[in-house]
């Protein structure tokens, strides 16, 4: 007897499944994102249904029988792609690259196939444009793709068939949520087709040593659209970001088991695509103030990379009855902690004062080592005193009011000089990391707030 069809309800979210609807989700909370798919009761395996137990078709290889050779990689012709994949494109990897709508996802896989296509065969699945508005964007980014083949194709089992039949040198699929397996009920999008859509190029990378890269969405909230697993399938997770109405755009590795996590590049959007730029943190401080207070400039790290950034704060006598605090590029909760620190350990009210703290350049700034310069930046605009243009600072700030060590002085340092600054507030525990004195720059160790704020007031 044939075994009947039940209804679930899977959440688009999280892929939380119930057998009923619910207006919220018990997995993550979100309202709304249930939705009903058909599915096949699972059969029951092994003894218990009376089956024989399958023969053993896996091959198995002893770790010390592997050969260990270095992974080759692929140039992407992109210099920031390339040190946010850990060098360049990876055989048999599986990317995953995600964004905001219009951020600018397929011109960089179409300017990565720019250079690609010279050696390899790239097969684009185009789930979401026509093969004629594709070849109008490769025209304006002045590429003839040759060797470029479009598959307009939504079916997940033809673009395997196709990949079958080509043999291609690398695989694009824009985008996995406009995938479907025909075996599955579910609309393209939700958390079954997603899931299952991914798993099957998955295999298809591994078993022929293809790169895949897939464009997936991002929900309201700018996470990853659909399963949670999805991030844990794949083998690089990169997010593309930036300011709607900046040209200047940021792709971060949040996931490489090829590279550094945490690593960014930074590019320039114009008529012709995307452009590499190669020095951040000079992009960053134009056109910063002079002799205004309430700003400083922080040295943070992105993986391996030093950045400078510009840290602006502004502190006005509020009009209503709690104060407000608002940041821009820095976690709030971190903010509130500072100015915390600063009432009890430094003596400074701001209970009814409101704060304001804003990263320059659409950067974001995770880093512990960014909370110094936010409370210079702050006391600063405080006491409208300018902090000198020629100082730069970075340090962790703990609630006891000490400066805490942070790693990769040297390379902070070194960064901080060749761009012309002076004088450098660090921490005092984080000296020991220096093997000598830098020419031209005067280090200024502290070990609490006290010692700091005395430097620029």
């Amino acid at each position: 007897m044939a075994s009947k069809v039940k209804t679930a309800y899977v959440c688009v979210e999280c892929g939380f499944e119930t057998a009923r609807w619910l207006g919220k989700c018990p997995g993550c909370g979100h309202w709304n994102t249930l939705e009903e798919t058909l599915r096949q009761p699972e059969p029951k395996a092994g003894l218990a249904s009376g089956r024989p137990q399958a023969a053993l078709t896996t091959t198995l290889t002893r770790l010390s029988e592997l050969e260990a050779e270095s992974e080759w990689r692929s140039d992407t012709g992109l210099s920031e792609l390339n040190r946010v994949l850990g060098g360049g494109v990876v055989d048999g990897s599986v990317v995953l690259l995600c964004g905001d709508p219009g951020i600018g996802k397929s011109t960089l896989l179409l300017q990565m196939c720019h250079t690609l296509c010279q050696q390899q065969t790239i097969l684009y699945v185009a789930g979401e444009e026509s093969p004629r508005q594709i070849k109008l964007r490769a025209r304006r980014l002045g590429m003839s793709g040759e060797n470029l083949v479009i598959a307009p194709e939504t079916d997940v089992e033809q673009v395997l068939a196709a990949v079958e039949k080509l043999a291609p040198d690398v695989v694009m699929v824009d985008s996995i949520q406009t995938m479907n397996h025909p075996q599955l009920s579910s609309s393209s999008g939700s958390v079954t087709q997603v899931r299952e859509c991914t798993g099957l190029l998955i295999r298809m990378a591994k078993e022929r040593e293809i790169p895949v890269f897939i464009v997936g969405h991002v929900n309201k909230d700018g996470g990853i659209a659909g399963p949670k697993v999805l991030e844990h399938m794949v083998d690089v997770v990169l997010y593309f970001e930036g300011e709607r109405h900046s040209n200047y755009r940021i792709l971060r590795a949040v996931k490489n088991r090829f590279g550094s996590t945490n690593e960014i590049g930074v590019f320039e959007m114009d008529e012709q695509g995307l452009t590499d730029v190669e020095n951040p943190s000079l992009m960053l401080l134009s056109g910063r103030p002079q002799n205004v207070s309430g700003t400083c400039v922080a040295c943070v790290m992105e993986g391996t990379r030093p950045i400078l950034a510009e840290t602006q704060a502004l502190v006005s006598k509020t009009g209503f009855g709690n104060p407000r605090r608002m940041t821009t590029g820095f976690d709030f909760n971190r903010a509130a902690m500072l100015i915390a620190v600063l009432e009890k350990r430094a003596g400074f009210f701001f209970g009814n004062l409101d704060a304001y703290v804003n990263i320059i350049g659409g950067l974001r700034l995770d880093e512990p080592a960014a909370d110094l310069p936010v409370v210079l930046a702050l006391v600063s605009n405080l006491l409208d005193k300018p902090i000198p243009a020629d100082l730069a600072a970075f340090g962790e700030v703990g609630l006891a009011g000490e400066i805490r060590a942070v790693q990769s002085v040297r390379q902070r340092v070194g960064e901080c000089s060749r761009l012309g600054f002076s004088r450098i507030i660090l921490p005092k525990s984080s000296m020991a990391q220096l093997q000598d004195t830098v020419a031209g720059v005067e280090l200024l160790p502290v070990s609490n707030l006290s010692q700091a704020l005395a430097l620029i007031r």
